[in-house]
């Protein structure tokens, strides 16, 4: 395994465009893709993933249930019960992190299906934020049977347990076809 990451490549698998594969260096792992696979031009609720290169921000974690989210050189914040990410494109905190109770709709991040477990924030529409671009693209947790996700990217609890060490602000999520 490589001492520290730059860039990890997402593809879509051949036929299946909400399955993917993520190249971490020599190393390559199975990833959850949004439901509408990948789309260059991404917007609110589609379900896409978008074609881009995305640098690692900062990341979320539920101590609780994934302590080893503390070994990374990731700004890394606990997921507390009142944690929300904003998905109204036309309020303020659009694609924001939010307390909750929040009067419009968002993403629960202390979520029961444990999938923002791990949770590392992508800078897709971040800055600057565009309405309607989409929101809340993260690299998180995956089902176990890799069902596609809102439009994030999606590895095992182990894969993530392993790629965290390995990960800074200036590693990039670079989503290609």
């Amino acid at each position: 395994m490589p001492t520290g990451l730059r860039v990890l490549t997402v593809r879509a698998r051949p036929g299946n465009p909400s399955k993917g594969i993520l190249q971490a260096g020599p190393l390559i792992f199975p990833c959850a893709l949004g439901r509408g696979g990948i789309s260059a031009a991404k917007r609110e609720g589609d379900g896409a993933t978008p074609l881009a290169a995305m640098r690692i921000l900062c990341g979320y974690f539920r101590p609780d249930h994934f302590a080893t989210a503390r070994r990374t050189r990731l700004a890394m914040a606990p997921i507390d019960a009142d944690l929300g990410w904003c998905e109204v494109p036309d309020d303020r905190n659009y694609n924001r992190p939010v307390r909750l109770p929040y009067p419009v709709s968002h993403e629960y991040m202390q979520r029961p299906d444990r999938l923002y477990d791990a949770c590392l924030v992508l800078d897709w529409n971040i800055s600057p934020r565009r309405r309607g671009r989409g929101s809340a693209i993260f690299f998180h947790l995956a089902r176990p049977d890799f069902t596609p996700t809102q439009g994030c990217v999606a590895v095992s609890a182990r894969t993530m347990a392993r790629l965290l060490p390995l990960l800074s602000d200036r590693t990039v999520v670079k989503v290609v076809r």
